[in-house]
């Protein structure tokens, strides 16, 4: 990972933590619509880094027992 790249990771990594949390949070709300709902989502999100971060934060959450 380059140094800019490491340093943007623990910049924001608390806040794609949180946010992967509050997008997982509305799953049994929305129920069958969630999956097309939370890639909406992911997809709106900017930068594309950052978007991808909230992603692997999602399927680590949504993994979990």
């Amino acid at each position: 990972m380059s140094e800019g790249r490491a340093r943007f990771h623990q910049q924001h990594l608390a806040d794609a933590q949180a946010k992967a949390a509050e997008l997982l949070a509305r799953k049994d709300d929305l129920q069958g619509a969630w999956l097309n709902w939370v890639a909406s989502q992911l997809y709106a999100l900017r930068p594309a880094e950052y978007a991808s971060m909230v992603r692997r934060e999602l399927q680590r959450l949504h993994q979990q027992p």
